[in-house]
């Protein structure tokens, strides 16, 4: 008779799995212990002891970001499956049955890296709730809100035409300058740049810095779309002011010793329409926690 007990493997904690995850979005350990309310050198010995835990080393540290090993690459999708199946195993015992419909409006640069998330994890939560999400500018967003066509909105600070003060802030993010790394458009003269059309907040910041300190600028890029901005800076034919969050090679941060002037913080409110209800208050808690996890 075999008497030899079972070997007892480690278990995966879902606060560390969440820290791995968001490191992993983020590229950053300092970015990511900020989401999650941490100092950088906690973050460092949770992911530090899930290496052990694993008997893998899951990062790599670069010059300006982190990457994630072949390792880590496989562990990166348990992960969010077990995130995902602990968030529905809770919402199935501690929330109750929801049904409606929720009309969200959501702006231009959000919609791509926030949305699909959100939306998944609703969906999961809250089956007999229908989502109308309404994509757009954030000055339109807040008209549709007051005549009532939409519950929820998020919009971005420093728009030309809006209170700044509406809402719930909700995030918080440096705004910064951007280009090709490598590239020439930095070095040019008059400056060109990648911008949104006008009334734009990241377009206001920028225009208002470089005025401040004389820099002579063209722009050389129009586009209501933060992918529209990204696409002249890969191709070198300008700089744009852009959340630090949103750089991925071959763009990088550019500053101070490209002469370049600091830009305020990068905002997001969130916006509540006069009809509240539990399923409205339920979508804007998982946005809210979207951010929060980043």
């Amino acid at each position: 008779m075999n008497t030899t007990a079972p070997i007892s493997l480690p278990l995966l904690e879902s606060d560390v799995l969440r820290t791995f995850v968001a490191i992993a979005d983020s590229g950053s350990f300092t970015r990511t212990a900020a989401q999650v309310f941490r100092s950088t050198a906690a973050v460092s010995l949770q992911i530090k002891r899930l290496e052990e835990s694993l008997g893998q080393r899951l990062f790599v540290r670069e010059a300006r970001r982190v990457r994630l090993t072949a390792e880590g690459e496989l562990l990166l999708g348990y992960a969010r499956r077990l995130l995902r199946l602990n968030e529905e195993a809770v919402a199935q015992f501690l929330q109750p049955p929801l049904s409606g419909r929720v009309c969200l409006g959501i702006p231009n640069d959000l919609s791509t890296r926030l949305l699909p998330g959100v939306l998944t994890t609703f969906a999961r939560s809250h089956p007999a709730v229908q989502v109308d999400v309404c994509v757009g500018r954030s000055v339109d967003l807040v008209a549709k809100l007051e005549l009532g066509e939409l519950d929820l909105c998020l919009i971005e600070t420093g728009n030309q035409g809006l209170d700044d003060t509406l809402g719930v802030l909700v995030y918080t993010e440096p705004l910064v300058w951007a280009g090709r790394d490598g590239g020439l458009a930095v070095q040019r003269s008059p400056l060109p740049l990648a911008l949104a059309n006008p009334g734009c907040a990241w377009r206001r910041a920028a225009l208002d810095a470089l005025d401040r300190i004389g820099l002579d600028y063209r722009v050389a890029y129009s586009c209501d779309q933060s992918a529209g901005q990204e696409a002249a800076m890969i191709a070198d034919l300008a700089i744009a002011p852009f959340p630090r969050g949103l750089i991925r090679p071959p763009l990088r941060r550019l500053g101070e010793e490209h002469g370049l002037p600091p830009l305020d913080d990068y905002q997001i409110r969130l916006l509540r329409g006069a009809q509240a209800n539990d399923a409205v208050e339920a979508l804007a808690a998982q946005v809210v926690q979207a951010f929060a996890q980043g």
